[in-house]
């Protein structure tokens, strides 16, 4: 017993609409599970001026997929990732490397943009004899930066 055309082109398209609504939430996943997109939400909930900014709770949305500044390949990513809260929205902005394939992600930078246009600094860099950038911890008055759990030599 043959089908009609019109239903084979229907199941056809419940089909495929599926699989890319399934493919889309995998690859929204694969983006919350990185070690660069862990580390800057990090930084942004352990930064009382932006929570303050935002608010709390703080509400994490998926990434635009089609925008042009979302860029991952096997060295940097850089990513804009939707954030809100009960009193404002905007986007966190992250820029990560690493110095090879399969090594730990770096975070280059890091803040926050409401949607008044304020920019709030989330993660400033900290380099010592051109070592790799560590995340910025704690800060003195003078604006320097240590990290407690790294110790010098």
């Amino acid at each position: 017993m043959s089908m009609p055309l019109g239903k084979q082109v229907f199941f056809a398209g419940v089909a495929a609409s599926g699989s890319c609504a399934i493919l889309y939430y995998l690859v929204q996943k694969m983006f919350s599970r990185a070690s660069y997109y862990q580390l800057a939400l990090e930084q942004l909930h352990s930064h009382p001026e932006a929570l303050e900014a935002l608010g709390t709770p703080l509400n994490v949305h998926y990434l635009r997929l089609t925008d042009k500044y979302n860029f991952v390949d096997i060295a940097d990513a850089k990513l804009k990732i939707p954030v809100s809260g009960p009193k404002s929205e905007g986007h966190l902005y992250v820029s990560s490397s690493r110095d090879a394939p399969f090594k730990r992600w770096n975070l280059q930078e890091v803040f926050l943009e409401l949607k008044d246009g304020q920019q709030i600094p989330l993660f400033k860099p900290s380099r010592d004899n051109d070592e790799s950038p560590t995340v910025c911890l704690i800060e003195d008055s003078q604006n320097n930066c240590f990290n407690p759990n790294i110790s010098k030599a």
